[in-house]
């Protein structure tokens, strides 16, 4: 049987300083289950984030090669946490094992792939331009730029994804492959998960031989103020709401020293079904959208929110089949009571507007969330309503009936920002409605073509961001080897000689990484 400690993890050592105890909840009973944890005090956060900025300079100059060591040893500890551990996520989520094996499956290889990014090397960004002493009318000195980590980085644990999106998620494995340590809050609703992943964390910092602050973790209500408006902290990633997002972005802005916040908010994810994809597929579309909707409880910030298709009596019938579909649905368990309390508080704001149709769906009532329906009419998505704007983070989704093309592409312009749009259409579809694809570009981080959003791969071309709501900052994305970029800054040498230089600058290029030399791509010694 696993012991559980409940104390704060802070330069390597476990801390349990304050009084206040906090309890891990058993997702489908509400019973508590038998751990306490403590609540980080004011010093316990400041000793943590100092701990981080104490690790940092030894953490980021070590080699690439040994923190891909590190994230190789991490990925290695959390396959190996076995049922009990897979079991305790079930009860602290009510999530089925099957989705929590494969979560565990993407975290380590969260963990792989940036170790190959950083033995590849292509992260540093290497930019060399050399002397050129006879330049006239004046001579160039030598340049040489590449990236270095900006500092401790803050995290914060989203609670749909308690392993991929937590303590050993995307935003950890980023910043520790741009050599940032990490000050992790762990999210209230999987404390003790964290503490197993924590625990396999450090067995891995230890195995590998990082200094000992290279990974901090806080429990607590009420701290993450603390921690991003601690000097030390130089970056923060969040996922989760959009009040929670903005007021970190607040904080951050308002600090001494502003620091960058990369948070993942809110996202209605629009789903276009154009003509042609109805007249020839609209029973598997309607099937396979619906399942969509459902899946995971609709759980997930790609969760379609929003369908929008135009005027026709296929399209009328395709509504009825997605709510005869929806209407079929069981309840299901939600992450936690916080949870299902702000799902139902979002089926309220749609049911009491007076612009907004329910289909389909029972009654939201007890403790499971029922799956639902709506119709809006479209002047309320070309007005920019609020409310049609406003994520509802559960099993939902609503129906947007457009006039006509141009009705479309008017209503489309009305949106926010988002995570993905999707066009479900055959080919004479996409010749038709060619200018989608521009104007969705401005929209959303990820395109999506005859395919549903709820699946984010992990890879190199992946794209999880977005204009604003949907993150704080659309030059970059929280899934996928580009994550890196948020937590690294360019750093420029002047005549530096070669002796002085790190590595992957150097004339003969150790490294052996892809560099900008002169303006060509070169991968060969100087």
């Amino acid at each position: 049987m696993t012991r559980f400690f409940g104390h704060n993890y802070i330069g390597g050592q476990r801390s349990a300083a304050g009084s206040v105890r906090l309890q891990s909840i058993d997702a489908s009973s509400g019973e508590r289950l038998p751990h306490d944890f403590y609540q980080a005090t004011e010093q316990e956060v400041d000793a943590a984030a100092k701990a981080a900025a104490q690790a940092y300079p030894v953490y980021r100059a070590l080699s690439a090669q040994r923190r891909a060591q590190f994230l190789e040893a991490v990925a290695d500890e959390l396959d190996a946490l076995g049922d009990e551990f897979i079991a305790l996520v079930c009860r602290e989520t009510a999530l089925p094992a099957a989705r929590i094996q494969g979560e565990r499956g993407r975290t380590s290889g969260q963990m792989r792939l940036f170790a190959n990014v950083l033995r590849r090397g292509d992260f540093y960004g290497a930019r060399i331009d050399r002397a050129l002493p006879e330049r006239q009318p004046l001579p160039r000195p030598d340049l040489r730029q590449y990236r270095i980590g900006l500092g401790p980085v803050a995290v914060f644990g989203a609670s749909n994804f308690p392993l991929a999106f937590s303590t050993a998620g995307g935003d950890t494995a980023a910043a520790l492959a741009a050599g940032c340590p990490v000050v992790f809050k762990a999210h209230s609703g999987h404390m003790a998960t964290a503490e197993q992943v924590a625990d396999a964390i450090m067995r891995a910092a230890e195995i590998t031989g990082m200094p000992a602050g290279v990974f901090n973790m806080i429990f607590g209500a009420g701290v993450g103020e603390a921690l991003v408006k601690h000097p030390a902290i130089q970056a923060v990633g969040f996922t989760g709401s959009l009040k929670g997002g903005r007021a970190l972005c607040d904080m951050a802005a308002a600090r001494p020293q502003p620091i960058p916040v990369f948070a993942e908010m809110s996202s209605i994810n629009p789903v276009i079904v154009l003509p042609g994809a109805l007249h020839a597929r609209a029973e598997n579309v309607a099937r396979d959208l619906t399942a969509s909707v459902v899946q995971g409880c609709g759980q997930f910030c790609t969760n379609p929110g929003l369908v929008i298709g135009i005027r026709s009596p296929q399209f009328s019938a395709f509504i009825q089949q997605v709510a005869r579909l929806i209407g079929d649905q069981p309840a299901q368990t939600m992450l936690n009571a916080g949870t299902l309390s702000s799902y139902g508080k979002g089926l309220q704001r749609l049911l009491a507007h007076p612009g907004i149709e329910h289909l389909a769906g029972t009654a939201q009532v007890g403790n499971q969330a029922q799956p639902q329906l709506f119709k809006a009419d479209a002047s309320l998505l070309i007005k920019g309503d609020e409310v049609l704007q406003e994520e509802v983070f559960g099993p939902t989704s609503i129906f947007v009936e457009v006039a006509d093309q141009a009705q479309l592409g008017t209503a489309l312009n009305g949106l926010h920002g988002q995570l993905t749009a999707t066009i479900i259409g055959e080919p004479e579809d996409l010749q038709q409605f060619s200018e989608l694809t521009a104007l969705l570009e401005q929209k959303v981080g990820r395109i999506l073509l005859n395919g549903y959003p709820t699946g984010v791969e992990v890879c190199d071309a992946m794209v999880h961001g977005g204009p604003y709501p949907a993150t704080s900052d659309a030059r970059g994305t929280s899934v996928g080897t580009l994550a890196i970029d948020r937590f690294l800054r360019p750093l420029c040498f002047q005549n530096y000689p070669d002796s002085l230089l790190p590595d992957a600058l150097k004339n003969a290029n150790p490294l052996r990484i892809q560099r900008l030399v002169d303006g060509q791509p070169c991968r060969d010694p100087l």
